[in-house]
């Protein structure tokens, strides 16, 4: 693959790497500096990248270890921890007003749960991704992915349940 073709691929999977980044950090602020670590990474690093294989696969793995190691460093600086993103723009395509509102208040109850549920629910379901191709981007086991998503699935619904129980729920 020539430079030039490696960087147009990389700039269409801005929107996918930004979601992504939102989805690991919780904070507008954290996923912007994500992405520009993951697209400096992987530029400085395109030499390294096997064409046989996605991208985006490639991408996310650069975005998801990229913050591993931010939260690392962090810790031992013992500086702040993550804060809440405010809100979760691009979860619908559609326009249609009660399922963008039904939508963002599904985007809500994901980005509340823990980073491992959330980031895996939104490659699965936001992404498109197979168990598979899931397992392998995350670096665990098929198994390990079915039970994230799961779980994931479960809370989301129980979540809104209660809130349709409050009354909160759009229909």
């Amino acid at each position: 693959m020539k430079p030039n073709q490696f960087k147009t691929e990389l700039i269409a999977l801005l929107p996918r790497l930004k979601r992504y980044a939102l989805t690991l950090t919780r904070a507008t602020g954290d996923a912007d500096d994500l992405l520009q670590d993951t697209c400096t990474q992987a530029l400085a690093n395109w030499k390294k990248y096997d064409p046989s294989q996605p991208l985006d696969r490639w991408a996310f793995t650069i975005m998801r270890n990229g913050w591993f190691s931010e939260q690392r460093k962090r810790k031992v600086r013992m500086g702040s921890g993550q804060t809440p993103i405010e809100d979760m723009h691009d979860l619908s395509d559609n326009h249609n007003a009660d399922e963008h509102l039904y939508a963002n208040q599904v985007g809500n109850v994901v980005q509340k749960l823990p980073t491992d549920l959330s980031s895996t629910l939104l490659l699965v379901a936001k992404e498109g991704y197979s168990y598979k191709e899931a397992a392998q981007a995350l670096d665990v086991p098929v198994g390990t992915i079915m039970s994230r998503i799961h779980r994931a699935r479960q809370m989301v619904s129980q979540s809104l349940n209660r809130g349709s129980e409050r009354g909160d729920k759009h229909e």
